[in-house]
């Protein structure tokens, strides 16, 4: 072989070998590499897995008690005569029990002096407090007791006095999750961290001891949500949907995840996901029906004028009434804390504030912050009036209360019904309850008995018996005849429950549509027209798209899904969320799936027949690879986790 033969060849072998130490590196690379990254990953693992409960901290538990509300006095307030019970407010105090703990409100000790301290009001709101327990290191659960104990007269002249218990909640708070259980939890009947008793509704809160202030427990935040527990996650928006990472994860939401919180509405109140976030310091549950009330007063007109303000009776006789049908209903009329032009405002004397004149708008511009506007209807106690009407647009979110000796002394037809004090509270309790009721979707045009003109003839004449044996059976606050025409030994203070039937009656109570006052309703009240409500509005009515038409023109990206609608109603649905009142539901699924989002949507529409309601988002989720149907579960991956540590 010639030297030129040689040194190609040796080039040839020298090539050979270089590639072949050039693939063994890459193996080896590979090899080692994807072996040390499958040893981190397992090691990853490992280390967030972990099952301490307060290692950044020392243990303890926090209860607090928000508010506490008596629920006695409507049944006292609305019995005719001479009652003076109605003023007399209940005294009452709580105890609660942290495992070994036991507190007891009333008694107050400092600095060698003490005293006894009962709670002497309808309402505590406002009125928090709390109770600390130091928690053994590492527990995993507690039982937390709470009783309200009320302090009642005894004895003949009543001059002696017993301790009653009359409410008692049990409850397990779990250190892991952040979550309880017992005679309160999440998505329950009454609401989470709110417990209707038979004599009292309390509120209340749990909180651990926390580095970070965001409620959430340190195992949780590890192994769940993987966040950081020295971080705020109430300042945090990962997603960004709107809502905090800490709001979505106590009420089960995914906080990486972007919902639809500007458009959820899950139990159908007219408050979004976005609002009941806003609104969460004043009691804001995404799953129980609020509704949120600002109040304002006016100046009196003279010496004889009674005072335009909502009476602390009044406004407890709605809340109570409201609270019967499970509806918490909030009214701002002097709240601490709330927006400029909040609650409590004492507005400028009108003689008269008309519907058709289009003053209320000086009101609702200047009076009711914008940022409350499709959250809170808006109402105020004037001199003369009485009325809901809209504003700007169409959705009827205002309502004024015409209070004066006229509106005082109008229910009177016979000598012997003087208003009383206790009759005017009615009175005035009844007529705001009129008014919401329009803002609520009981209109005169779903309805002949609503705001009938016939029941303003005059008593004892043919016309009058007439009425009161046909539209007088509709035995509700929206009737003219019980409202406002009626003596004040019998105004009522209750919407009608249908129990005298079709055609002069009907269950006002399951046809409440909630979101009504955010909504652009089907009739347009002329102004100028003084008394547009005519007879034979209902057959005018223009129900335009009609409530599918509504939905459905929002939704050029999103089909009906006939099948998985009723796949989801044979294996998911638990029930109307808002039951009594059934939901018709519709599913759709968007045309397009952009890798991990939601792309399945539940509307829902009440059956509020014959009030208008339209369809509302009220839960979103996920189609596997098999075509079925998922949803986020928070407590799927606590269930998971926990297995995982128990392996």
């Amino acid at each position: 072989m010639d030297m030129k033969n040689r040194r190609r060849t040796i080039v040839v072998v020298a090539i050979l070998i270089a590639i072949c130490l050039v693939i063994s590196g890459i193996f080896v690379y590979f090899e080692y590499f994807s072996k040390e990254k499958e040893f981190i990953e397992e090691e990853f693992v490992e280390t967030v897995l972990d099952d301490r409960i307060s290692p950044l901290e020392s243990q303890g538990l926090t209860v607090t008690i928000d508010r506490i509300r008596y629920r006695g006095l409507l049944e006292k307030l609305i019995k005719p005569g001479i009652h003076g019970t109605w003023r007399n407010k209940p005294s009452f105090y709580f105890i609660v029990n942290i495992d070994s703990l036991e507190y007891i409100s009333k008694d107050v000790e400092a600095l060698g002096s003490a005293s006894e301290t009962f709670f002497e009001v309808w309402d505590t709101i406002t009125m928090e407090n709390r109770v600390v327990e130091d928690i053994q290191e590492e527990q995993e659960h507690s039982d937390v007791t709470i009783r309200i104990v009320e302090r009642v007269p005894k004895g003949l002249l009543g001059l002696q006095s017993e301790y009653v218990e009359k409410e008692k909640i049990h409850i397990t708070y779990d250190y892991r999750t952040g979550r309880w259980t017992g005679d309160d939890f999440l998505k329950d009947y009454d609401g989470y961290g709110h417990y209707i008793g038979d004599d009292f509704e309390i509120w209340f809160g749990l909180f651990p001891n926390d580095r970070d202030y965001d409620g959430i427990p340190y195992w949780t935040e590890v192994n769940v949500l993987h966040t950081n527990p020295q971080i705020d996650d109430s300042k945090l928006d990962p997603d960004e949907d709107g809502c905090s990472t800490s709001w979505e994860w106590k009420w089960g939401y995914d906080p990486f995840t972007w919902d639809d919180h500007v458009n959820l509405d899950p139990d159908i109140d007219g408050i979004e996901n976005i609002e009941e976030y806003k609104m969460a310091k004043w009691f804001a549950d995404p799953f129980h029906q609020d509704i949120y009330i600002e109040v304002d007063g006016m100046e009196k007109g003279g010496f004889l004028d009674p005072p335009h303000i909502m009476w602390e009776e009044s406004k407890q006789g709605l809340i109570e009434r409201f609270c019967q049908h499970n509806i918490n209903m909030y009214l701002d009329d002097g709240w601490p804390d709330t927006p400029k032009n909040g609650g409590g405002e004492i507005l400028p004397h009108y003689d008269t504030v008309s519907q058709c004149s289009g003053m209320t708008l000086q009101f609702y511009r200047h009076h009711f912050p914008d940022e409350r506007k499709g959250i809170f209807r808006y109402l105020f106690i004037a001199h003369g009036g009485g009325f809901s009407i809209p504003q700007i647009y169409n959705n009827v979110d205002v309502s004024c209360i015409g209070f004066s000796p006229v509106q005082t002394l109008k229910p009177i037809k016979t000598p012997w019904c003087f208003p009383t004090q206790r009759a005017c509270r009615v009175h005035l309790g009844a007529m705001c309850m009129h008014e919401l009721g329009h803002t609520l979707g009981i209109m005169p045009y779903t309805f002949k008995g609503n705001d009938n003109p016939d029941s303003f003839n005059i008593p004892l004449t043919k016309s009058w018996r007439e009425y009161r044996d046909t539209w007088g059976q509709y035995y509700s606050v929206m009737n003219y005849y019980w409202v406002c025409c009626n003596d004040h030994r019998k105004t009522l203070f209750d919407y009608s429950d249908g129990s005298n039937g079709p055609p002069y009656d009907q269950k006002d109570w399951e046809s409440l549509y909630l979101p009504t006052f955010q909504t652009n309703v089907l009739f347009i009240e002329q102004s100028g027209v003084p008394d547009p409500w005519t007879y034979d509005m209902i057959a005018k009515i223009d129900y335009g798209l009609g409530a599918v038409g509504r939905l459905e023109y929002g939704l050029d990206d999103w089909n009906y899904s006939a099948e998985l609608t009723k796949e989801y109603l044979d294996k998911f649905y638990e029930g109307s969320p808002i039951s009594p009142v059934k939901c018709d539901l519709r599913i759709y699924i968007k045309n397009e799936n952009q890798g991990d989002e939601k792309i399945l949507r539940i509307y829902a529409q009440p059956q509020v027949e014959p009030t208008f309601a339209e369809y509302v988002l009220i839960r979103e989720g996920y189609i596997d690879p098999e075509g079925n149907i998922q949803f986020y579960s928070m407590q799927d991956i606590v269930d998971d986790v926990i297995s995982k540590i128990a392996q």
